[in-house]
């Protein structure tokens, strides 16, 4: 592989000094580009598009040919796993993704098993090692997965929910079924990310997006502990071992000292929580990635340039942070307030570094 031309996401995630703070912006390849609309118009729907090794490759490009950002992430979706087995993800225009055999039962439940990554997930990584070609050492390559719990979530409701009540009433009803279906996702979730890491992956993400629906202790048994188990095995692997490990779970912010403790090597932190009590909550365990509200790309660039220095501020001048949205942008954001974004970033970032 090719030499690292822009290393400083890793070195920030390392929590070593670096030249200006790195930024990357989650969901940076999705429509509120115009290129990815046509390339996603091309090739007929978003599975078809998620599925297409070039064609992934090509939208995961896109943004770094229009911003000068210090990550790529791979283009696809969280719920590539539970498609793989065997659910039918399909996504209706306008709606988000579905299910058509969600995990309901025991009988639904024993049927799963881990997908072989070599065959019904080929595809994710023929995707990882044609971006890493033509990435061509420029920035480096992220690889992800859903969590153990968002997946579950998706699994059993069938749907998209703004509660995800069908799962939580198994937690409550049956736990030891829902700790057999998030224990076999924890396995295809390691397995996953350790062959993305094989294809060529140089840092590897878990999104958590629904764990924030959990109260604390639930959300220590259901969700804490399986990204705690696919953070062990991925530190166990050879293909692994070393890489950068980013945990996100979205409305967390109470449980960041917990998530610091998986052994992790930075966490993803949301815009409810101000990067300095973040601090006070992880110390020097890990980097810390974000925060800056997603809706704040819809005002006007001043207003953009100083909510990115207040979120530099807070975080101060210490090293290991890595500038991102405390969730992902959304669809009517102008690119250019990305770009107004991006230079201030770099530009405010090097007096903090300097």
């Amino acid at each position: 592989m090719n030499t690292l031309k822009n290393d400083r996401f890793l070195r920030a995630l390392r929590r070593e000094p670096t030249d200006t703070t790195p930024i990357w912006v989650m969901r940076q390849a999705g429509r509120y580009l115009p290129e990815y609309r046509a390339t996603r118009s091309r090739a007929g729907s978003f599975m078809a598009l998620a599925q297409n090794p070039e064609l992934a490759c090509e939208v995961t490009l896109q943004p770094l040919e229009r911003f000068d950002l210090d990550a790529a992430i791979l283009f696809s979706d969280i719920l590539t796993i539970p498609d793989a087995m065997g659910l039918g993800l399909t996504f209706a225009q306008g709606e988000g993704p579905r299910f058509a055999h969600p995990v309901r039962t025991r009988g639904d439940i024993e049927k799963l098993a881990v997908p072989d990554m070599d065959v019904e997930l080929r595809y994710v990584m023929d995707a990882v090692r044609l971006i890493r070609k033509e990435l061509d050492g420029r920035v480096p390559l992220i690889g992800f997965s859903g969590s153990p719990w968002t997946l579950a979530c998706y699994m059993v409701e069938g749907a998209g929910s703004k509660d995800f009540a069908t799962l939580k009433a198994m937690c409550w009803n049956e736990p030891k079924l829902a700790h057999q279906l998030l224990d076999t996702l924890a396995q295809a979730v390691a397995a996953y990310l350790i062959a993305q890491a094989a294809a060529g992956a140089q840092t590897l993400m878990v999104f958590d997006t629904w764990g924030g629906l959990l109260g604390p202790a639930p959300f220590r048994e259901f969700s804490l502990r399986y990204m705690a188990r696919v953070v062990d095995a991925l530190k166990a692997s050879p293909h692994s071992a070393e890489l950068p490990i980013v945990l996100f779970s979205k409305g967390a912010g109470q449980h960041l000292g917990a998530l610091a403790d998986t052994g992790c090597t930075a966490l993803g932190v949301d815009w409810t929580i101000d990067l300095a009590d973040a601090r006070a909550a992880v110390g020097s365990r890990v980097a810390l990635q974000g925060n800056l509200d997603p809706a704040i790309l819809r005002a006007g660039p001043d207003v953009i340039r100083r909510e990115a220095r207040a979120v530099l501020d807070s975080y101060g001048r210490h090293p290991g942070h890595v500038f991102n949205l405390g969730h992902g942008i959304t669809p009517e954001v102008d690119p250019e307030h990305v770009n107004v974004l991006v230079d201030e970033v770099h530009a405010y970032g090097k007096t903090l570094r300097g």
